[in-house]
C-alpha cells in the first residue's frame, strides 16, 4: 500500500459504498448482476482516492478528472469509464439527498461521447444450425435444445433463462412470466417450436437430470442444480464450434438475434421494446440499425443496381 497523509494503512472500503448499494437494492429492485457492477466501480474509485489521502464525501471535480485522466493512462475503455461514470453520478447523487454532502463533485463532469456499439448478431442461416446441433437423445443436449429455442423465440437475458422457474411458465398459454430489471414484469409468447422443443424436454430429460429429487427450477444442471449464466454461456460456445459459426458470439447473441430478425420481418420497435423488457425505447433503437445494416448488405448483393 502506498504510504498516504493517513499513515500507513490497509484499504478498506467506505461503508457509504454499501449503504447505497442496501439503498439501491431496496429502492430500485436491481439485480445483483447491476448491484456489483455498481460496486466494483465505486470500489476501484473509493481505493484511488483512499491512496491519496481522500475520503468520498470530500472528492473534488478534480480528483475526478484525475481519476478519469488515470483511467486514459491505463487504457480503460471508454465504454467502461462511461458505466463508471453512471455509477459516480447515481452514487453523489444519493449523498446528496441523504445530506452527507452538500455540493455533488459530478455536477459539471461530462460523459465520454460513444458511437453507438452494434451488437453482435447472427443470420437465420446460422441460427437453424446453431439450434440444430444439439443431439436431443441426449437428456442434457435435450435440455440445451430447449434451452436454445427458447432463447430465441423470446429474447429472454441468459440471467432470467437459466433461473427460469416452472410457475414462470404456461405451455397451455404458451407464455413466459418473467421479473426483469427493475422489478418490472412482463408477458413473453413462447412461439409454437419452442413449446414442443420445451414439452419434450419437460416429458423426457428433465426427469433424468433430476435423477428422482425435486426443483422448480425448468433447466437444472447434470447436478439438479440451477445452472449458471456461465455454463450455459459455454455450451452455446460448443454447439457454434459444431455447427462452424465463426461470428463473435456473446451470451446475448440470441437475444440479439431475437430482436435484429423480428424487425427485419416488419415487427414494430415498440412491441420488441415490450418483449425485451427494455424500459427506454432508444435502448431498443440499436436494433433498426443492426436491421438497416443487414438489409442495406442484402441490397447490395441481390439488386441489379446495387
Amino acid at each position: 500500500m502506498a504510504k498516504t497523509s493517513q499513515g500507513e494503512q490497509s484499504y478498506q472500503c467506505d461503508p457509504l459504498i454499501d449503504a447505497f448499494l442496501d439503498d439501491l437494492w431496496s429502492s430500485k429492485g436491481l439485480s445483483d448482476n447491476t448491484l456489483n457492477a455498481y460496486r466494483t466501480d465505486l470500489r476501484h474509485f473509493d481505493r484511488y482516492q483512499f491512496e491519496r489521502g481522500r475520503k468520498l464525501v470530500d472528492v473534488t471535480q478534480g480528483d475526478v478528472r484525475d481519476y478519469l485522466a488515470f483511467r486514459v493512462e491505463q487504457k480503460f475503455a471508454r465504454t467502461s469509464s462511461a458505466r463508471l461514470l453512471s455509477s459516480l453520478r447515481r452514487f453523489y447523487t444519493y449523498l446528496v439527498q441523504t445530506k452527507q454532502i452538500s455540493t455533488d463533485p459530478m455536477a459539471l463532469i461530462e460523459s465520454p461521447k460513444l458511437s453507438p456499439q452494434l451488437p453482435d448478431s447472427l443470420s437465420e442461416a446460422q441460427v437453424d444450425r446453431l439450434l440444430g446441433e444439439p443431439n436431443v437423445e441426449d437428456p442434457i443436449e435435450c435440455r440445451d435444445k430447449a434451452m436454445l429455442e427458447l432463447l430465441y423465440a423470446t429474447g429472454l437475458r441468459v440471467s432470467e433463462l437459466v433461473g427460469l422457474t416452472m410457475e414462470q411458465m404456461s405451455l397451455r398459454q404458451g407464455l413466459v412470466r418473467i421479473v426483469g430489471k427493475g422489478g418490472k414484469e412482463r408477458l413473453v409468447p413462447m412461439g409454437e417450436l419452442a413449446i414442443t422443443e420445451v414439452e419434450q424436454y419437460l416429458k423426457y430429460a428433465r426427469p433424468e437430470l433430476l435423477k428422482g429429487g425435486q426443483s422448480d427450477v425448468v433447466f437444472p444442471s447434470n447436478r439438479a442444480q440451477m445452472m449458471t449464466r456461465q455454463t450455459f454461456w459455454h455450451r452455446i460456445k460448443l454447439y457454434a464450434l459444431r455447427a462452424g459459426i465463426e461470428t463473435e458470439l456473446s451470451p446475448h447473441t440470441l437475444r440479439h438475434a431475437f430482436a435484429t430478425h423480428l424487425l427485419n420481418h416488419g415487427a414494430d420497435l415498440r412491441v420488441v421494446q415490450l418483449l425485451l423488457g427494455h424500459s427506454d425505447l432508444s435502448t431498443t433503437q440499436i436494433y433498426t440499425h443492426v436491421a438497416r445494416a443487414r438489409l442495406q448488405e442484402l441490397h447490395q448483393q441481390h439488386h441489379p443496381r446495387g
